[in-house]
């Protein structure tokens, strides 16, 4: 539906046309559907479109479920992950009350894939173009657990999603691509999810379409979609996000909604625009700083491993390839999620007083991860909590094998300072050398105790990284005359 067509059949009459052939498509077979819900402009019509369907037929054709799935990363901006809850709350009475066969899931990433958890626990550097490793952790792994889930009950899935073509040239001709395979009318194909397929009622909307149905037609789960227009305004640069009525005003589509530790973008405009736009949301300027501060560093080198993580070399352009972010600067890091969860949870009001940066259960997962995969023995996190936060922390002992005292490291640390272990790659070694023999102790059998040795061996053989690099450049030397061509060979385990 684009605004001329709009124009010219009138809004009301191509709105009900749409409506129609949503029905058909609804009472075509028994397959379920799930529509993808973000709480932005594109999924609130859609799911509009779903919801005035569906209520206009008859109690007795309301057969099929319809599962509406809404992804936080628990990192989206604070002000629409409180919308997106409230809403879903506010869908599911509606629901039951309207006698829908409508059911609202908030889903979440599970722990070990929380953006904290391989951040600040496991080391990853901030997302970059070429190390995206965010978007499937956190958005498409829940979503897809939850249809997967739904194909296994039901054996097929049809996928209700806001996505318009008008939103990029990439999207349209993929949108296209797939509607050319399709063997269904009105559904795409799903290239990623067997057994599911694509029903997109926006498709050929644009951004005015979107805004003139929202804002002209009431909410049908009692939502306040003004409220919407008004979110989106705050969040453009000049305030501007006027009512579009003709294909002359501009409309505010550029507006993005996300997470506020995204570093795949040259800045948050949308949260720098609410902070500027209202006085009242300058509570959220530490999550700002945050990002900017401490994850969109350009240099970061100096704060990161010149190992891979599993301690392999790689090079590039004739340089090591840093990997996981360095002890103390995790460390650090979690001291600046925490001082901004303080500052939030003074400065906001009250709907986020209580309002989490970092739960305990990601706390416990990066402690575990600290202390049992990376060795890190110190068990530091409590610490941290306890010096930011000004209270005890609440966990356990984590392992109760442990037999070194803080003393002991602090002696063990010290002799390696003493004999110039400035990269504090000695004392690395020894400690998970200790901790690994720890380990194995209680084991009737100590398999795998050698091979854990030898690769803790391997991976700290060097000093410090101009050492592990002027050996790395010599193994691919060696390699490249061996094989008489440039192959690439620099990600190989050290001594192979």
């Amino acid at each position: 539906m684009q605004s001329k067509t709009a124009f010219f059949q009138g809004f009301k009459k191509t709105i009900k046309k749409l409506i129609k052939q949503t029905q058909a498509l609804y009472l075509m077979d028994e397959i379920p559907w799930v529509v993808g819900y973000s709480g932005g402009k594109d999924s609130t019509a859609a799911l509009q479109v779903i919801w005035y369907a569906i209520s206009e037929l008859p109690k007795n054709k309301r057969t099929k479920s319809v599962y509406v799935i809404s992804t936080d990363t628990l990192v989206e901006n604070p002000i629409v992950a409180l919308w997106v809850e409230h809403s879903l709350k506010t869908m599911k009475q509606a629901a039951i009350d309207q006698d829908l066969p409508i059911t609202p899931h908030r889903l979440v990433p599970v722990v070990p894939d929380r953006f904290w958890v391989n951040l600040i626990g496991r080391g990853y550097p901030a997302p970059r173009p070429k190390f995206r490793w965010c978007t499937n952790r956190l958005k498409i792994n829940p979503s897809n657990h939850f249809i997967n889930s739904v194909i296994r009950e039901n054996g097929q899935v049809i996928l209700i999603l806001g996505t318009r073509k008008a939103e990029s040239v990439v999207r349209a001709a993929n949108m296209k691509k797939h509607e050319k395979n399709s063997t269904r009318e009105q559904l795409a194909t799903n290239a990623s999810l067997p057994n599911s397929w694509i029903y997109t009622p926006l498709a050929d909307w644009t951004n005015d379409d979107v805004w003139m149905y929202i804002t002209q037609v009431e909410n049908p789960w009692g939502y306040n979609n003004k409220a919407l227009l008004n979110m989106y305004q705050g969040a453009t640069a000049d305030g501007e996000c006027p009512l579009v009525l003709d294909t002359s005003t501009p409309s505010c589509g550029d507006s993005r909604f996300g997470c506020y530790v995204c570093t795949m973008v040259e800045q948050d405009k949308s949260m720098q625009a609410m902070i500027q736009n209202d006085e009242e949301k300058e509570w959220m300027l530490p999550l700002m700083l945050l990002r900017n501060q401490w994850l969109d560093t350009k240099e970061d080198r100096k704060h990161r491993d010149f190992r891979r993580m599993n301690g392999a070399l790689k090079l590039f352009g004739g340089r090591l390839v840093h990997g996981p972010y360095k002890q103390v600067y995790r460390e650090k890091l979690l001291e600046a999620v925490l001082r901004a969860q303080q500052a939030v949870q003074k400065n906001g009001p009250p709907e986020v007083k209580n309002l989490t940066l970092i739960t305990y259960e990601e706390l416990e997962e990066i402690r575990r991860i600290w202390v049992m995969e990376k060795h890190e023995i110190e068990d530091i996190l409590p610490k941290v909590y306890e010096r930011v936060m000004g209270q005890a922390y609440s966990g356990k002992r984590l392992d109760d094998n442990q037999i070194f005292q803080p003393e002991d490291i602090k002696l063990l640390k010290e002799v390696c300072q003493q004999a110039g272990d400035e990269e504090k790659i000695h004392f690395q070694l020894i400690r998970e050398l200790l901790h690994l023999e720890q380990q194995h102790r209680t084991m009737a059998r100590r398999a795998g105790l050698y091979e854990a040795l030898d690769k803790a061996l391997e991976r700290n053989a060097f000093t410090n990284a101009e050492e592990a690099e002027e050996f790395a450049l010599r193994r691919q030397s060696a390699i490249d005359q061996v094989r008489g061509e440039n192959e690439p060979a620099d990600n190989l385990p050290l001594f192979s």
